[in-house]
């Protein structure tokens, strides 16, 4: 099986299908009957027929603005006439997909993408800690500049003072 699930679908593939809608990684309804090989209709119907297990933190349907909005960044035609706004399914959502479509290949895709999920979250998450040492590192210098800039100024303080020696009061002979 490990094999066949490499083979399946292209890491690139799924994650360009994977969107940023409300602050949440999600995949639309249509993408995944297409990756999972059923018809979109199929798709909601089982979603339908088991909508105990898909609260809104797992699935929600896109609102007519977030629908525009995603249309206009993804700039296909090949939405046709859509009578429904689509459904977007969460990590969860997708992870609970697998147990309403129970097939070999919604299986295997359901891990391939669980997968990309994760690998996305680590990313970020390497990203995140990249950008917090790099604040540290700013920091640094920023206090390493403000500390060079009061040495020039003792040493041009110290070289005007030999440059233009003052008069000493002589005491004695």
């Amino acid at each position: 099986m490990k094999e066949e699930e490499k083979s399946i679908i292209p890491d690139e593939i799924i994650s360009n299908k994977i969107y940023l809608i409300r602050n949440q990684k999600v995949m639309l309804d249509r993408d995944l009957a297409e990756l999972y090989r059923v018809e979109t209709k199929v798709l909601k119907q089982a979603v339908k027929r088991n909508i105990n297990r898909f609260p809104e933190d797992f699935m929600f349907e896109l609102t007519k603005n977030e629908f525009e909005n995603l249309r206009s960044q993804i700039v296909t035609s090949s939405w046709g006439g859509t009578r429904y706004l689509p459904s977007v399914f969460t990590e969860q959502g997708v992870a609970m997909l697998s147990s309403v479509l129970n097939s070999d290949r919604a299986i295997a895709v359901n891990i391939k993408i669980i997968r990309i999920f994760t690998k996305m979250r680590d990313l970020l998450s390497d990203n995140l800690s990249l950008r917090l040492e790099i604040e540290d590192i700013k920091k640094k210098v920023n206090n390493h500049d403000k500390n060079i800039e009061l040495v020039f100024s003792y040493l041009d303080e110290l070289i005007e003072k030999k440059e233009n020696p003052e008069e000493r009061n002589k005491i004695g002979y």
